[in-house]
């Protein structure tokens, strides 16, 4: 079967932000103006579960109003076959954006106009980063009080390092937004309605526009002043990236025509040198049509991205697959669900054209998967196909050996695509089903939720016996649980979250341990004697052989590197995993008959609990880069309970009406504090967390700690 839309007609693309910034709202204007959808659906009224937005089709996602988990739909706009996926804005489920912009070409970020920049923003900018995703800015609700455009843009500036070049210029904001300023053409966009289906007048830019659109309050008439200033910088922005139009420019005066204009924006969008400005309310529906606008003339196609890089099995880059029908087929799985139709793996496919009935291979586990049948999804609903191309994301029903992050790719012609790079959990839980009876559903639902979510572990407790999920945060472990529920039909209850403590060392030890053993018969033996050395955090565990004359013969190197790397999950504090330590293997001694791979791994354990006691071990625990945002009343005692709570304040912003407090806390404070926040506020204040690095725990903690560890086992 032929291609149905060229490759260059194609635009992969993802949908993110922080939470409340209006992603899915803008998703459901999306599809109702390319024709997708002849109703809209608006997240506020999801609540009573009858009815949902096409990306937040989850019960999980209806009851509180965000997007959990990413969904994807397409849509058409000039021809142009658009892949959207609406990704979730809260930290909790950050996996869902990593995984979707490893595999999209661009990107549509969108501020709220009051908030701007926001934490989530940041971390969300930051995995585009990583991934080199081109983007455009939409800076959303610029009818809400509060809204200013300006504060906006000088935000992407400072807190993301980002280059802004504004193409639009907002007309108004609050009740009186009415439209935006194309700087490109140099028109108005006007709305005299908030109808989904009102039309906008074009209009010309003259002296008297803010006069003959009633705006009256200082900054929106400061917007309509900078038009002049914000279209020569544009002019001047775009023409970097074009040395004879720049020229020309320069010889003639004469403005150059929109079109290269565009041309030259596309250019430094993609190659991310500057990353262009839009405007818009789109739950006003005002400016959605002119972001699908900028998506088909800014943000690339397959074609205009770097090729995807290859990698060898130690993942080190190797080469490149071009993007092309006549390569051979390579796609990468990123991503796994479980869901009515059974399970699904959703593929970008990079090269190649894959076809129902076609035997693959796994590359990444050396297995082979027979392709049964391949869908199309419009968020729920699945759609069936018979062919995939290069640059197509689809689904693939059923199959077997393939986890998120896996290449496929034809037999003939192996690769392994560039890998992705997933978080770890920060926070656990005990879990257990409701009834005893049910262990063993409960098992395999546990199991395949956390296939599906690389975000997600799961593990024994040794000493308790009990199973331990570990997660991203208190809402990702209850989403998965409530999940559970509603997907597989099996119900859990969970324990009381604890914090993934490490612990490390603080000063370098050196120690000889000799195992030996004799019991009748061939004996054990083995000697080690290996050097500790702390690690600046967060460079993990490293070891090294330095032995020389063949003291530990070169076939039992690998069993002493083994035994620490088991014996290190079980720290000599408290038992949690011990990290950013280097192990030197510097001498040891061996016995012709006594000694084998057992005993030195069995020595190289021992040598390790011993020594570790005497270098000073301590326990680290994850701190939290938190955003408190509250009302100036309530500042001093936001203020007060960030302290109480071994916290540090870092700074103050102006946020809207509102001031954000930022602040470094431990993850073991903040358990609950939503609640507390919302009493001593009045319900007025927010909050949002991430991640944010290991410190030591103070010395009278961690005699808690350990205590309760001892106490527990």
């Amino acid at each position: 079967m032929p291609r149905q839309t060229p490759l260059s007609d194609i635009r992969n693309i993802g949908i993110i932000a922080h939470v409340d910034a209006g992603k899915t709202t803008t998703t459901e204007r999306i599809l109702y103006y390319t024709g997708r959808k002849h109703t809209i659906i608006d997240v506020h009224e999801t609540k009573d579960l009858k009815s949902s937005t096409t990306t937040d089709y989850m019960e999980q996602e209806q009851k509180r109003g965000i997007t959990i988990q990413s969904a994807a739909v397409s849509a058409f706009w000039r021809n142009k076959k658009i892949n959207v996926i609406d990704t979730p804005g809260h930290v909790d489920f950050t996996i869902e954006v990593n995984r979707s912009l490893r595999v999209l070409d661009g990107a549509v970020v969108v501020f709220d106009g009051v908030a701007g920049v926001e934490p989530q923003s940041e971390t969300n900018w930051r995995l585009a980063d990583n991934y080199n995703v081109p983007r455009i800015c939409y800076v959303n609700k610029m009818d809400r009080s509060g809204a200013n455009f300006q504060r906006c843009v000088g935000m992407i500036k400072s807190r993301l390092n980002a280059r802004p070049v504004c193409i639009q210029v907002p007309l108004g904001s609050e009740d009186n937004f009415r439209g935006m300023v194309d700087l490109i053409e140099m028109k108005a966009y006007v709305w005299f309605s908030d109808d989904k289906d009102a039309k906008w007048e074009i209009w010309e830019i003259t002296d008297d526009l803010a006069e003959k659109l009633n705006l009256t309050v200082k900054e929106d008439l400061d917007n309509v002043a900078s038009i002049p200033a914000l279209r020569a910088e544009l002019v001047d922005t775009a023409l970097e990236m074009d040395d004879a139009a720049m020229e020309a420019y320069l010889d003639s005066g004469e403005e150059p025509s929109a079109d290269v204009l565009r041309a030259c924006l596309r250019k430094g969008t993609i190659t991310s040198t500057f990353t262009p400005v839009l405007c818009g309310s789109s739950y006003k529906n005002k400016g959605v049509c002119q972001v699908l606008d900028a998506v088909v003339d800014l943000l690339p196609a397959p074609t205009d991205v770097e090729a995807i890089k290859t990698v060898d099995e130690d993942g080190n880059p190797n080469g490149e697959r071009l993007s092309s029908d006549e390569a051979p087929f390579a796609a990468l799985a990123f991503k796994v669900i479980n869901d009515t139709y059974g399970s699904l793996t959703f593929v970008r496919v990079y090269s190649g054209v894959l076809t129902k009935g076609m035997s693959v291979l796994n590359s990444t586990r050396g297995k082979r998967e027979k392709i049964g049948r391949m869908v199309e999804m419009f968020a729920a609903q699945a759609n069936p196909i018979e062919e995939a191309r290069a640059g197509d994301i689809i689904a693939l029903v059923s199959l077997q050996e393939t986890d998120t992050g896996d290449t496929l790719c034809d037999a003939s012609a192996p690769v392994i695509l560039e890998r992705m790079r997933f978080p770890d959990p920060v926070i656990s839980v005990s879990v257990e089903p409701k009834t005893k009876g049910e262990q063993e559903k409960f098992s395999i639902a546990l199991g395949k939720m956390v296939r599906a979510d690389p975000s997600l572990r799961l593990e024994t407790d040794r000493e308790t016996g009990q199973t331990i999920l570990r997660g991203m945060g208190e809402l990702h472990l209850e989403v998965t649980l409530d999940r559970l529920r509603t997907e597989f039909g099996v119900e859990g209850n969970m324990g009381k979250p604890q914090v993934a403590y490490r612990e490390t060392i603080t000063k370098p030890v050196e120690y000889t341990y000799t195992h030996k053993k004799q019991t009748g018969g061939s004996g054990q033996f083995a000697e080690v004697k290996i050097v500790f050395e702390p690690l600046e955090r967060g460079e993990g565990f490293v070891f090294k052989d330095e032995t020389v004359g063949g003291t530990v013969p070169r076939e039992y190197v690998p069993s002493v590197a083994k035994g620490l790397e088991m014996q290190k999950e079980e720290g000599v504090l408290a038992s949690y995993p011990t990290v950013d330590f280097r192990a030197r293997l510097v001498d040891g001694k061996y016995h012709d008959v006594d000694s084998n791979a057992l005993t030195f791994e069995i020595a190289a354990k021992a040598c390790f609990r011993e020594a570790l006691k005497l270098a000073a071990p301590i326990l680290l625990e994850p701190v939290m880069k938190v955003e408190v945002v509250t009302p100036d009343d309530y500042l001093g005692d936001v203020i007060g309970d960030v302290n109480r709570r071994r916290g540090t304040v870092l700074g103050q912003l102006e946020r809207g009406t509102n001031i954000a407090v930022e602040a470094h806390v431990p993850l073991n404070e903040m358990f609950g504090y939503i609640g507390q926040l919302r009493g001593m506020t009045s319900g007025r204040a927010s909050y949002s967390m991430e991640f944010s690095h290991y410190e030591p725990v103070p010395r009278n903690v961690t005699d808690e700690i350990v205590a309760g560890r001892s106490k527990a086992a």
